[in-house]
């Protein structure tokens, strides 16, 4: 439902417009107050301002210019009104962003199409919008391994379809790379990608974020808000992590997907929506669905082309290809071009096991960049010691418990080291121990103090 703000000193003026744009279908807030207006448009978002001239406490194009302020995506269309109307005013209007000028005593018909037409203009700007900050988001699945090849054909496969899909990986394998590398190659790619991280909205916010709210039914909240699924109407709705949805929601979920349609949160009347969903999650949803966790119905709506992601440790042919395209994006970002990384440091990068996998690559990258502005090429020697010291330790087979006990001593000592950024001090502080104690236990496990 569109949200039409209305500010005219007039009352029957207000009045009529309320009730005239109600009975089209739209959501109408009205003041007779340029102040309260821009206090109403910084709290909530509006498709069409409707604004008079001439105000009893400001000047209307002041409160016009005002609007410029906003952030992009919440800046209204404004349609100028007034009873004194003049090609000056009308020029003025327009060079201040205006949409449309109106002269008073306004005509029915004319004031319905220019409201019709400036909430298409700023539906349309808005998508825009969101569609330059998707292209600018990376789309391309990197890699030479056969499983990265593998990925590449599997989305060339689901791309043309409309059909849903649901992508298995662990945490930080790249599962979002695939959902925008799906929507950018399929017939939808031109309209907008909308993504919702279902573990990270607290429950009592999710059915909200999903279908929205009208008639303030979330207190202390705007008077509306569009949810993920109304705003993906046309392109590409993605559920990361939907294995972590209530089963409250996922029945919410499922008659929306059946339906193609939903009630917001405080409404009466559905929205019908035609966006095709990619849903992603970590877990093993048959398992979870045998525990009674996750429904069996939508699980099958969603898995109706399952895509497996497998994690860097079983793709590690990729590193290389992988750690050079980070360090390309990253010396664009910080002002660095012709980054390398050594020949050694990929070998030793290859031998780590990655239980964060594509995303740990990243950020390690990222972190060695920043702890050594001036380097041009990423030697073995700059990587973190976690990197140096840890290995993949599946094929270990300790013929002790003390043993074992040392290795991960060893490693839960180095890893404190590593989120210290090598600060003994401060790594000694955070393991409960002496400094002087801390050294002794490195020596005792084998771990080299110097380097």
């Amino acid at each position: 439902m569109n949200h039409i703000l209305v500010v005219d000193d007039e009352a029957t003026i207000r009045e009529s417009l309320e009730g005239i744009l109600r009975e089209e279908g739209y959501a109408v807030t009205t003041t007779p107050s340029g102040e309260e207006a821009v206090v109403l448009l910084r709290d909530a978002p509006y498709d069409v301002l409707l604004l008079d001239i001439l105000l009893p406490d400001r000047d209307g194009l002041d409160v016009l210019n005002d609007t410029r302020s906003l952030a992009a995506e919440n800046q209204p269309e404004v349609v100028v009104i007034s009873g004194h109307g003049s090609i000056e005013t009308a020029v003025r209007a327009t060079k201040l962003g205006a949409f449309d000028f109106l002269e008073k005593p306004l005509l029915l018909e004319r004031t319905l199409i220019v409201v019709k037409n400036a909430v298409e203009a700023r539906r349309l700007r808005n998508e825009n919008l969101e569609y330059k900050r998707q292209l600018a988001l990376e789309t391309t699945v990197t890699g030479d391994s056969v499983s990265a090849k593998a990925i590449r054909q599997q989305i060339k496969l689901m791309a043309p379809t409309n059909g849903r899909v649901l992508i298995y990986g662990e945490s930080g394998s790249g599962k979002e790379l695939i959902a925008r590398a799906i929507h950018a190659e399929s017939p939808r790619h031109d309209r907008v990608f909308v993504e919702l991280n279902c573990a990270a909205i607290p429950e009592d916010f999710i059915e909200s974020e999903l279908f929205g709210y009208r008639n303030s039914a979330i207190p202390g909240g705007p008077p509306e808000k569009r949810g993920t699924f109304e705003r993906a109407d046309g392109g590409t709705l993605f559920l990361d992590e939907v294995g972590d949805m209530s089963l409250k929601t996922q029945a919410r979920v499922l008659r929306a997907l059946d339906e193609q349609s939903f009630v917001p949160v405080g409404a009466t009347q559905p929205i019908r929506v035609d966006a095709r969903v990619i849903a992603a999650t970590n877990k093993d949803l048959e398992e979870e669905t045998a525990k009674g966790n996750f429904r069996e119905d939508l699980f099958y709506r969603l898995n109706v082309m399952p895509f497996f992601v497998p994690p860097l440790r079983e793709r590690k042919e990729d590193i290389r290809p992988l750690a050079r395209e980070f360090l390309r994006s990253f010396g664009r970002e910080y002002g660095r071009p012709h980054i390398e990384i050594a020949e050694d440091a990929v070998e030793l990068l290859k031998q780590y096991p990655w239980p964060g996998n594509v995303r740990e690559l990243k950020n390690i990258l990222e972190r060695v960049l920043i702890l050594n502005p001036q380097i041009k090429r990423i030697e073995r020697r700059h990587l973190p010691m976690l990197v140096h010291r840890r290995r993949d330790n599946h094929g270990d087979d300790f013929s002790t418990l003390q043993q074992a006990r040392e290795a991960y001593e060893r490693e839960y000592i180095l890893k404190k080291i590593d989120e210290c950024q090598g600060n003994m001090s401060r790594a000694a502080e955070s393991l409960g121990l002496e400094r002087s104690h801390m050294y002794r236990k490195m020596r005792t496990l084998g771990i080299n103090v110097r380097e």
